[in-house]
C-alpha cells in the first residue's frame, strides 16, 4: 500500500496540469513555501539542478570570452529613469527601498529588476578608448519583480538568473554578439536540458523595454503552452546615448558604444519539469540530474548485499551516484527514485550477486535490462547517453506533433481551443492584428523564427499582404 500511496499523491497531468506541476515540485522536494509572499525556498534537490545549469552554462559563456562580475542590488531612482522606455517597461514590477535603518532615504532605491542601468553607469566610467572594447561581462545574481500571480520556478518575486551585459565599438559586433548568445542558449537547452527550441526575433510589441531588437528561444511544454526560455537583446546605441557612454575610436573621434544584454533564469527548472515530467514525477535529463544513478540493494540485510552496492558505487565514480540504504521497502525506494527523476536505477540482490549481474532500469521509459557486473561502467554510461538523446527526440516529436498551421482566424480559434500548441501563421506586421489575436484567443506572438516559411501571402488576421511567418501560442 505504502508504495502506491507515494505515487497517488501526484494529481495526474491529464486531470489538472497546473496541480500536477505543483505536486511534482513539492513532492520531489525541489522547493518549500516561505512566509515571504510570492517567494520560494529552493531546497537542495532543486538547487543542485540550478548548480549544474549554472556550471555548464558558465563554461559555455567563458568559451566565448565572457567574464563574470558583480553589481549592486540597488538602483537609485534617478539612474533608472535615464532610459525612458526602459523605466516605463519595468515600473509596474519594481520594489522600492525608502528607508535605510531609521532614516528615510533622500532618494528611493529600487531593488534591481534587471541591471542595464547599473552596467551603463559603470561602463560610462570604465570605457574611454577603442582599446577598452569589447566589454563582455556577465553576473550571476537574483532579481526582484513584483509579480501579482506567482508559481514556483515559472514566476516568483525573487528569482535567480544570469544577466550578460556587453559593450562594443560597432553595431555589427553588437548584433553578432546578440545572435551568438542566443545560439549558446539554444544549444544549451537542446544538448543539456534535452529541450528543443524555436529561435527567432520578438515583435516590436513583445521586445524588451529599451531594446532595438529582442531575440528569443521558445519551448513547448507538455500541455501545449509556450515558455520563453532565454532572451538576447540588441540595444544599439540607445542606452549609450542616454548614459553618455563614449569612447575615442581609432580615427580619434568620439563615438557611442553599442550594447547587448541576455539572460536565462531558474524558470528553466520549470521547463524541465513541464517538458519531461510524467505522472510518476520528475524525469531529469542525465546532464542536469544531481543523481544520475541510484543503486537499490534488494534484501539489503542479507550478508554481502550492502557491501556489493557500495562496491558498485565506487566503480561508478565517474558518474553522480548514490546508494539508497534506507530501511524502506524496495517498492518505496523505486517510487521515490521515480518521483525524483533519477535517470537510471541499479537493482542488486543476493541472486544477482550470485549470477554476477544486476538490473538497470531507465526512468524515462521504464525499460529494464540485465547487465553483467563486469560491464557495469560501460553499460551505465551508454544508457545515460541513450536517455539524454532519446529525451530530446521525444520532446522534439511532441513539439512537432503540436505545431499547427492556421490560414485564417477561424482555423486559429479552433486550434487554440481544441489542440493547444504552437500555431504558425502569416502576419502583416501591424500591431492591431497582433492585439486582436491576443484579445480574441489569449495567444501572443512567440517569435518570428529565423527559418521563415511562406504559408500563404496574406495575414491570418486582416487578409492584407503578409510580411512574416510568426509562431503564436498561449504562454506561461
Amino acid at each position: 500500500m505504502a508504495d502506491k500511496k507515494l505515487v497517488e499523491q501526484i494529481t495526474s497531468m491529464e486531470e489538472d496540469f497546473a496541480q500536477w506541476y505543483t505536486d511534482v515540485v513539492v513532492k520531489s522536494e525541489l522547493i518549500g513555501y516561505t512566509s515571504v509572499k510570492g517567494c520560494m525556498a529552493i531546497k537542495p534537490a532543486g538547487y543542485a539542478i540550478w548548480e549544474l545549469i549554472q556550471k555548464q552554462l558558465d563554461e559555455r559563456f567563458k568559451a566565448t570570452g565572457v567574464q563574470n562580475v558583480y553589481m549592486p542590488m540597488f538602483i537609485p531612482e534617478s539612474l533608472l529613469e535615464k532610459e525612458k522606455d526602459h523605466v516605463e517597461g519595468f515600473a509596474p514590477e519594481v520594489a522600492w527601498v525608502t528607508q535605510g535603518g531609521l532614516q528615510p532615504l533622500q532618494e528611493r532605491l529600487c531593488v534591481r529588476p534587471t541591471s542595464e542601468t547599473l552596467f551603463c553607469d559603470f561602463y560610462k566610467n570604465d570605457i574611454h578608448s577603442y582599446r577598452d572594447l569589447p566589454k563582455v561581462y556577465n553576473q550571476w545574481c537574483s532579481v526582484v519583480r513584483w509579480e501579482k500571480e506567482t508559481r514556483p520556478f515559472l514566476r516568483s518575486r525573487e528569482f535567480l538568473w544570469q544577466e550578460g551585459h556587453t559593450a562594443h565599438a560597432t553595431a555589427e559586433e553588437a548584433k553578432e554578439r546578440t545572435i551568438q548568445m542566443l545560439n549558446v542558449y539554444a544549444d544549451f537547452c537542446e544538448e543539456v536540458l534535452a529541450i528543443p527550441v524555436i529561435r527567432g526575433r520578438k515583435t516590436e510589441k513583445e521586445k524588451f523595454a529599451g531594446a532595438e531588437a529582442t531575440y528569443t528561444i521558445e519551448a513547448l511544454m507538455h500541455d501545449g503552452k509556450a515558455l520563453q526560455s532565454g532572451t538576447s537583446h540588441n540595444f544599439g546605441d540607445g542606452f549609450a546615448k542616454a548614459f553618455g557612454i563614449q569612447f575615442t575610436d581609432k580615427d580619434n573621434t568620439l563615438k557611442y558604444v553599442h550594447q547587448t544584454s541576455w539572460g536565462m533564469t531558474t524558470r528553466l527548472i520549470g521547463a524541465i519539469i513541464m517538458v519531461h515530467g510524467d505522472n510518476s514525477g520528475l524525469v531529469l535529463p542525465p546532464r542536469v540530474a544531481p543523481v544520475q544513478a541510484v543503486i537499490v540493494p534488494i534484501q539489503q540485510r542479507k550478508e554481502g548485499v550492502l557491501d556489493k552496492a557500495y562496491e558498485l558505487k565506487d566503480r561508478l565514480s565517474g558518474f553522480r551516484v548514490k546508494v539508497d540504504d534506507t530501511d524502506k521497502s524496495p517498492g518505496w525506494k523505486f517510487a521515490e527514485a521515480e518521483m525524483r527523476g533519477i535517470p537510471v536505477r541499479v537493482e542488486i540482490g543476493p541472486k544477482d550477486i550470485e549470477a554476477g549481474k544486476c538490473v538497470l532500469v531507465r526512468r524515462d521509459t521504464g525499460e529494464k535490462q540485465e547487465c553483467a557486473l563486469e560491464e557495469l561502467e560501460e553499460s551505465v554510461g551508454a544508457l545515460l547517453d541513450a536517455i539524454q538523446h532519446d529525451m530530446l527526440e521525444r520532446a522534439r516529436k511532441h513539439r512537432d506533433a503540436h505545431t499547427y498551421v492556421a490560414k485564417n482566424m477561424e482555423e486559429m480559434e479552433r486550434i487554440l481551443a481544441e489542440t493547444p500548441g504552437f500555431v504558425k501563421a502569416m502576419w502583416c506586421g501591424c500591431r492591431e492584428c497582433e492585439d486582436q489575436i491576443k484579445e480574441r484567443f489569449a495567444a501572443t506572438s512567440r517569435c518570428m523564427p529565423f527559418e521563415q516559411e511562406e504559408l500563404s501571402d496574406v495575414c491570418v488576421c486582416c487578409g492584407r499582404p503578409a510580411k512574416k511567418m510568426v509562431y503564436w501560442g498561449k504562454a506561461y
